[in-house]
């Protein structure tokens, strides 16, 4: 495919808060899609299962009725959109693939309304007010990157940004942009160390974008649900792991400009990815090295 020669690619992350009417939610994305459009971005990217509140603070049966096929209602609207605007979506669903498997999908839509990619979220957390175990089977894309008008896109989801094994392998595959659609928060007891939490959030995703010489966007939601407080502070980083736009806890609408050739300098003054040894590194697919292995 052949990418449009442009030197600054235009990212926007549409921060939001989520309520009970996913017809309300939808069209708050596509709102926040043509203002982010107007403000020249190209790619833009929408928070985690962001037609919905985040049902997996509790396990119920009933919240499967929020899945749609892909193909879908939602994903032919915003292939509309995307064409009639130009740009590059990434659009965090609810898939029903079947009967019984459900999966916490991304989908990458090029401009001309194609579906150029989809990733299904491969690490699924079970903690408290998290159960998204009960509702997600792990993904089986694998970790890819996709090419699109304006440049190659990879997509990973909320979990998956601290594992350091997704972003390397999504790097691997071309990545120049690599986005965490994201739906993180605190509860009211976790309200001391939200500070600390917020820190460590961001570190481990900008140490991704340090060690894999990327641009990379992190894009959460905002606002209160049930025992959750989402703290938001979406960003967009440069291969540097500088943070070049941020937002607070109120839904906004982030636009970075990001200097493709940042990549190359990057990688070559810091050449992470020469300098690995692969050769040493087999026992990573082992879950534990054993005194005795």
């Amino acid at each position: 495919m052949n990418y449009k020669n442009e030197s600054i690619i235009s990212v926007g992350l549409v921060q939001m808060a989520c309520s009970t009417d996913a017809d309300k939610n939808l069209e708050t994305a596509v709102d926040s899609i043509r203002s982010a459009s107007k403000q020249g971005a190209q790619i833009i990217c929408l928070p985690e299962l962001f037609l919905t509140q985040y049902f997996c603070q509790t396990e119920d049966a009933k919240n499967f009725s929020l899945a749609e096929p892909l193909p879908g209602p939602t994903s032919e609207i915003l292939s509309r959109l995307a064409k009639e605007l130009q740009v590059v979506l990434i659009v965090p669903l609810f898939e029903k693939r079947t009967e019984g498997i459900y999966h916490n999908t991304a989908i990458i839509i090029d401009v001309d309304g194609s579906l150029a990619g989809k990733y299904r979220k491969m690490h699924i957390p079970d903690d408290p007010s998290f159960f998204e175990k009960f509702y997600f089977t792990p993904g089986d894309t694998g970790f890819k990157s996709f090419p699109t008008r304006y440049g190659k896109v990879g997509v990973l989801i909320c979990w998956d940004q601290w594992f350091p094994e997704a972003a390397r392998l999504t790097a691997l595959s071309g990545a120049q942009f690599l986005f965490y659609p994201t739906a993180i928060g605190y509860k009211d007891e976790d309200a001391k160390v939200s500070k600390q939490q917020i820190s460590a959030w961001k570190t481990i995703q900008k140490s991704h974008a340090i060690s894999n010489g990327v641009f990379l966007g992190s894009v959460n939601r905002v606002g209160r649900e049930n025992s959750l407080t989402f703290w938001g502070q979406s960003f967009i980083c440069n291969p540097f792991g500088e943070i070049i736009e941020q937002g607070t806890n109120k839904p906004h609408v982030l636009i970075a400009h990001c200097r493709i050739s940042d990549i190359e300098k990057t990688r070559q003054e810091w050449p992470f990815l020469r300098d690995r040894r692969i050769d040493a590194y087999k026992d990573l697919s082992k879950l534990y090295l054993d005194s005795n292995d």
